[in-house]
């Protein structure tokens, strides 16, 4: 067997010199004839040697050898660096808009909207790294244009059409006709919003709260709770006809302040000055009307995502006014509301200044006496609530905006509140050119109810028994007096909103009405729907102190609507009828089969029939609690919050300070504990290696010893600190 596997060896060596001549030195230096496992060895070395000579050089023309790192990587660095230096001018945004890893992870975002599921970079096919590359030359070059209709640097994966072989019809429908926004434009797009948003970001005031990361509704509402309790006057404006459009001069211009990059400010501007080729208004009324026909169901494509389902297409229409606008300038695309906030960013700063400004501490007022008014809000762990004051109390505003509309509290005169309004109208006069008066600025009292993001603010007055130690230890209780603010859901929107979706008609009476696009749907299917809806519903009413009622109310008109379809479905006359087979939740099936066929219950349990779930709140003690979980007076969000402790973390003025406070107390951190473990360790272990070589067996004993006694000092400090940890763990204890 052996001679049989040397004689192969042999022959694959012979075979191999004919391709290897340089190899043949080197293989007989190494083989040795009478040693058969020493030869396999040689062999496994030759081919070793072998496919590295062969190794495939790297294309230098392959786009992937232009991704040097990750681009979510590159993101990151990009906020790390934006929040160390918030305050600094930008003026090398080209450098980031050469890195190729960011238009792929472009791509991918575009990719994912497009087809409805996240593309991985491996799954990008080299054609269109090609083309995405050929897209971002085209942009640093100057040759990118904006809107264009037949000529692309990159097309979307599922777009089949043949440009070069369409008829003429078809092209002037799509030259002069409104059609979706260009995939290579959308590429655009988001590279630009991933590489300006951290730049703004970090520069954003903290009052505005719509179109900006972390931050939502809900978060305007915690705010409005915890910062304009005791606010008497209040001053609601409509500025949404900014995110109409602006003056292209006057959004550079806002641009400019922090970004001095002449590629990227030139590239927006292309964006909002090429015109948007849209449909004319009467080519859509000559068409002739057809009769309907019976359209079957249209089947989706692979690569086609799926549409809104019922309930959350149901949902949007429950969007407040102040977030149902959203912007849309020129070519921008996504970019639109960025560059909304940055234009409207001056006015956050020009407001803050006026808190500022207006802000007079009493030292008789019981809250907000001190000379920051922010340090100390009366009750800290009661923080909505403020009692009662005298008439010379202190004077203070606050304000937030979303989107376009702004709530601006005040906490003195009217008269402050009237002075305050003239100084904003000539602002947004000079810096806008938008015209305002008084009737879009109304000033209104908190008794009447001020009605923003579709709840209702008012003051509740309460009486609570304040408990406190007096002179000598003696605990007084007395009947204290004061006002909360009341942020409750508007139950009249709720009603105009469910009307708007043809729920319901009527007013003071509200009757529900069948839901008959949900007709040709099974009971199981409608639930379900209705069911999301509902949780949707629930959640949007997290923070409204009547949170019961109107989800209660919800839940009636859905499940009235709900009765009256299934009524007219299965031909039962009445909603009692309905509701008597199919309980009150509507969760037993309306039609089971006649004849000898089992019970519902047996064939869902052999699975021959769909559970029903029941629709849900259908009482009011199913609807869960109010959320008053307490809210910080400096909130930031989650992953601003991990930005800036990191910065903090990797400054070494931090470490140092770290390390000082150490040394100042007497302690030592876990990680100079467990480096003096390690060192100690590898210290004895280079003596046991010189005391193995150099002692002799009949001193071992003694080396033992010197083992044991060579870093005793260390050991008598490690173990004091073990003592001291042991005793205060026994204090904390105790």
């Amino acid at each position: 067997m052996h001679q049989r596997l040397s004689l192969l060896r042999q022959g694959i060596i012979a075979n191999s010199w004919l391709y290897m001549p340089s190899i043949k030195p080197l293989l007989f230096s190494q083989l040795n004839f009478l040693n058969p496992r020493a030869n396999g060895l040689a062999v496994f070395r030759v081919f070793m040697f072998t496919s590295t000579q062969h190794r495939r050089v790297p294309d230098p023309d392959d786009p992937s050898t232009l991704m040097k790192e990750d681009g979510v990587s590159v993101c990151s660095q990009m906020w790390i660096e934006s929040f160390r230096k918030p305050d600094k001018t930008v003026t090398n945004l080209t450098a980031y808009l050469r890195r190729f890893e960011l238009w792929v992870l472009a791509y991918q975002k575009v990719c994912a909207d497009e087809m409805g599921a996240y593309m991985p970079r491996s799954a990008v096919q080299r054609s269109a790294m090609e083309d995405l590359l050929a897209l971002r030359n085209a942009v640093l070059d100057n040759r990118f244009k904006w809107g264009a209709r037949l000529e692309f640097f990159i097309k979307s994966p599922k777009d089949k059409t043949e440009y070069e072989s369409l008829s003429k019809r078809k092209i002037k429908a799509i030259l002069t006709t409104t059609q979706p926004t260009a995939f290579q434009d959308r590429i655009v797009q988001e590279v630009l919003f991933m590489i300006l948003e951290p730049v703004y970001e970090a520069r954003f005031s903290q009052k505005s709260f719509a179109f900006r990361p972390g931050r939502n509704a809900h978060t305007v509402l915690r705010v409005i709770r915890r910062s304009f309790a005791g606010y008497l006057w209040y001053i609601k404006g409509d500025l949404s006809t900014i995110l109409d459009g602006m003056k292209v001069g006057m959004l550079i211009s806002a641009l400019m302040r922090d970004v001095r990059d002449k590629k990227v400010i030139d590239l927006i501007k292309a964006a909002l000055v090429t015109p948007v080729i849209t449909t004319p208004p009467g080519d859509g009324e000559k068409k002739k009307k057809t009769k309907r026909k019976y359209q079957k169901k249209r089947v989706l494509a692979e690569d086609e995502p799926k549409p809104d389902p019922y309930w959350l297409d149901t949902f949007f229409g429950f969007a407040p006014e102040e977030a149902e606008k959203v912007p849309s300038w020129g070519h921008c695309g996504i970019l639109s509301p960025l560059l909304a906030n940055i234009c409207i960013d001056e006015l956050d700063r020009w407001m803050e200044g006026k808190i500022k400004e207006y802000y007079c501490p009493s030292k008789s007022d019981v809250i907000w006496n001190g000379p920051d008014g922010e340090a100390e809000q009366g009750n800290t762990s009661w923080p909505e609530f403020v009692p009662t004051s005298g008439p010379d109390k202190t004077r203070k505003i606050d304000f937030v905006r979303y989107g376009g509309h702004i709530l601006i509290g005040v906490r003195g005169p009217r008269a402050d509140a009237a002075t305050l309004r003239k100084q904003l109208i000539e602002f947004c006069d000079q810096k806008y050119l938008l015209k305002l008066d008084n009737e879009s600025l109304p000033i209104e009292h908190i008794t009447k109810g001020i009605m923003f993001l579709d709840h209702v603010l008012c003051r509740r007055v309460v009486y609570p028994t304040l408990r406190y130690t007096a002179t000598g230890g003696k605990i007084i209780s007395e009947k204290g007096v004061g006002t909360l603010l009341s942020v409750t859901a508007s139950l009249k929107q709720c009603i105009k909103q469910f009307r708007k979706l043809q729920f319901l008609k009527g007013d003071r009476d509200p009757d529900p009405q069948p839901c008959f696009r949900m007709f040709h749907a099974t009971q199981a299917h409608t639930n379900t729907q209705m069911n999301k809806l509902l949780s949707t519903m629930v959640e949007w009413y997290r923070y409204a102190d009547n949170r019961k009622k109107v989800v209660n109310f919800c839940s009636y008109i859905i499940r009235g609507s709900l009765a009256k379809l299934y009524a007219a479905k299965y031909k039962l006359r009445s909603r009692a009828k309905v509701y008597k087979i199919g309980a009150r939740n509507l969760c037993r099936p309306l039609k089971e089969k006649k004849g000898q066929s089992p019970e519902y219950h047996n064939l869902l349990r052999m699975g021959l029939v769909e559970s029903i779930d029941g629709l849900m709140f259908t009482r009011m003690s199913l609807v869960p609690e109010t959320d008053y979980s307490p809210f910080p007076s400096g909130w930031r969000p989650d992953h601003e919050k991990a930005l800036l402790e990191y910065i903090r973390l990797d400054d070494s003025n931090t470490l140092e300070e770290h390390r000082s406070c150490l040394r100042e107390q007497g302690l030592i951190s876990p990680q100079d504990y467990i480096s003096m473990l390690v060192w100690n360790y590898k210290r004895n272990a280079i003596v046991a290696d010189q005391l193995s070589t150099t002692v002799g067996a009949n001193n071992i004993g003694s080396g033992k010893k010197l083992l044991l006694g060579s870093n005793h000092e260390n050991n008598n400090e490690m173990a004091r600190f073990e003592e001291d940890s042991e005793e205060k763990c026994h204090v904390a204890q105790a």
